[in-house]
C-alpha cells in the first residue's frame, strides 16, 4: 500500500473515530469488486466477505441496543424499528454523511456509472467497515462504531418515523435514478433558545427543495416531503 492511500484510509478512520492495527483490512472494506477485477496483479481482496460479517454484527449489535434501552417495546415494534435501521437507505444516508464513497475504490465503469454515490455500494461498505472493525479491533469498538453511525436513525425509528419523508425520497431517488441524495443547511437563524433552519435537497450538486423548520431535522423532512411531491408530480405527468 503507497504512503498516499495510507493517508486517505487514516483521513476516513478519523472521521469514524477509530484506528486500525491493519490498514490493509481497512482497504479492503473499501475495495469494490469491479476495482479487484480490473487489477488482478495486485493482490488484493474485495469487501464481499466482509460486507457479509459486518452485516451480522451490524445486526446483533443493533438487536442487541434496542433491547437494552427500550424495554417498555413489544418484540414485534422491536423487529420493526431494527429493519428501519439495518437496512440500505439508513446505511447510505450515514455513508454520505461521512463522505465514505470518497474513499472506495471502484473499478472505471462503476465509477463512471456513479458508484461512488450508488445507495447500494454506500451501504455494502459500511457494512464491510463494520466487519474490518470488529475483526481488527474487537466487538466493543464496533460497537462504539456502530452507534457512532446509526443512533440517530435508532432513535428517529423509536419516534416510529422508520418511513419518514427522507427515507421515502431516497428509496424513490434510488429507484428512478439509482442515485442518492445528501442535505445541506442553508440558513441559520434567531436566538438560540428559538432557531430557525432552512435545509435544502441536494440533487446532483444542485439544490432541489428547501425546508425550513425549529430543528435542522425538521427542516429535513420537509425539504424531503417537498422533493418528494416534486418527483411524484413529474412522473404522472
Amino acid at each position: 500500500m503507497n504512503k498516499l492511500r495510507l493517508k486517505k484510509l487514516q483521513e476516513l478512520a478519523g472521521r469514524l473515530a477509530i484506528t486500525m492495527n491493519s490498514w490493509e483490512l481497512l482497504n479492503e472494506a473499501l475495495t469494490h469488486r469491479t476495482y479487484k477485477a480490473e487489477h488482478p496483479n495486485q493482490g488484493l481482496k474485495d469487501n464481499q466477505r466482509l460486507e457479509f460479517l459486518g452485516d451480522a454484527v451490524l445486526g446483533m449489535i443493533v438487536a442487541e441496543y434496542l433491547f437494552g434501552n427500550f424495554q417498555d417495546k413489544a418484540e414485534g415494534d422491536l423487529t420493526r424499528m431494527r429493519a428501519a435501521v439495518v437496512c440500505e437507505a439508513a446505511l447510505a444516508r450515514q455513508a454520505a454523511r461521512f463522505d465514505i464513497g470518497k474513499y472506495l475504490l471502484l473499478g472505471k465503469g462503476e465509477e463512471q456509472s456513479g458508484g461512488r454515490t450508488r445507495p447500494s455500494t454506500l451501504s455494502d461498505a459500511v457494512e464491510s467497515i463494520i466487519g474490518a472493525v470488529f475483526l481488527d479491533q474487537g466487538l466493543a469498538v464496533a460497537r462504539e462504531l456502530v452507534l457512532l453511525l446509526l443512533k440517530e436513525e435508532i432513535e428517529e425509528a423509536a419516534r416510529g418515523r422508520s418511513r419518514d419523508y427522507k427515507t421515502m425520497l431516497q428509496e424513490l431517488v434510488h429507484r428512478l435514478f439509482e442515485d442518492a441524495v445528501t442535505y445541506e443547511i442553508l440558513k441559520e437563524s434567531g436566538p438560540d433558545h428559538n432557531k430557525r433552519y432552512e435545509a435544502g435537497v441536494v440533487f446532483r450538486d444542485r439544490v432541489i427543495a428547501v425546508g425550513k423548520g425549529r430543528s435542522k431535522k425538521e427542516a429535513e423532512q420537509q425539504a424531503a416531503e417537498k422533493a418528494l411531491e416534486q418527483l411524484q408530480k413529474t412522473r404522472t405527468k
